[in-house]
């Protein structure tokens, strides 16, 4: 059977699911990511403002709440397996998943904010990292190298790469700024599902795995530790730790195929989902 299933037409919304075919998305499903994609990005634009020491992480995703109330979409996380929040809030050597409680940010804390906003069916998923105040140089770097590592995954997007090509860009840089991989969350295909299919894996050999093809959409999201690569999740069941309690960082775009090579979905047109310090 083919890996891959054309989608010329997006399906109605309700009539969407993960299938281990790979779906080839038409102009239409472009233009649908680019909205819910762009909006996305807008929110995480305006999170920026409200990053500083003394915030609690449950005031970002009440604002989360508000944004999408007042710009007709939904949070995908909000009630997605249980899940209680309209975003995720990891802090320093939390991975991902963590729960935006009332715990407040300090001075030289790193945080990364998860957003995935429904938008006329279409799921914009994005993710960016915060400074609060001036975190120390180590982490400064870590974001950074995070923010590369997922560009050098992007850039190796185009029509007859394969996804080990992905997987290998983004290892092969996080581990030659010796740092590490998270191997046990990967990026995803994405669309009118909020987890399809292809997994993107954040390593793995050049010229492996399934071929990319035009019309493809997914998730190219790394996590980069400091320390080892080794993370646990904790008795809440969602929230991802270090194990050695060091630092981590991600970043995360949803991208779509061309035929030139890619295009961003969730990029900012303030340029803020770059590091900035």
């Amino acid at each position: 059977m083919d890996a891959y299933i054309s989608v010329p037409v997006a399906p109605p919304p309700k009539a969407a699911q993960r299938t281990e075919r790979i779906k080839l998305y038409g102009p239409d499903a472009f233009a649908g990511m680019r909205l819910a994609g762009g909006l996305t990005a807008e929110c995480l634009d305006e999170i920026a403002a409200l990053i500083k020491p003394g915030l609690a992480l449950a005031e970002i995703d009440a604002f989360v709440r508000d944004f999408a109330n007042t710009h007709n979409a939904t949070p995908a996380t909000l009630g997605y397996k249980g899940y209680q929040y309209a975003c995720c809030t990891s802090v320093n050597h939390v991975v991902c998943h963590g729960f935006p409680t009332e715990k407040r940010l300090h001075d030289g804390d790193i945080v990364n904010v998860d957003v995935t906003l429904i938008h006329s069916g279409w799921h914009g998923d994005s993710s960016r990292m915060y400074a609060v105040g001036r975190p120390k140089r180590a982490a400064e770097r870590l974001v950074q190298i995070a923010h590369d590592a997922m560009m050098c995954g992007i850039n190796a997007v185009r029509p007859g790469a394969k996804l080990g090509d992905i997987g290998h860009a983004i290892q092969s840089y996080a581990e030659s700024q010796r740092c590490s991989i998270v191997r046990d969350f990967c990026g995803h295909g994405i669309g009118q599902v909020f987890h399809d299919s292809p997994d993107i894996l954040n390593f793995g050999r050049p010229d492996t795995g399934v071929e990319l093809r035009e019309g493809m959409i997914f998730t190219v999201e790394p996590m980069v530790n400091l320390g080892r690569g080794k993370v646990k999740i904790l008795a809440d069941g969602w929230t991802v730790v270090t194990r050695d309690k060091k630092l981590s960082a991600q970043f995360e775009h949803s991208i779509g195929v061309t035929a030139q090579g890619c295009e961003i979905f969730t990029q900012s047109p303030a340029g803020l989902d770059m590091p900035g310090f």
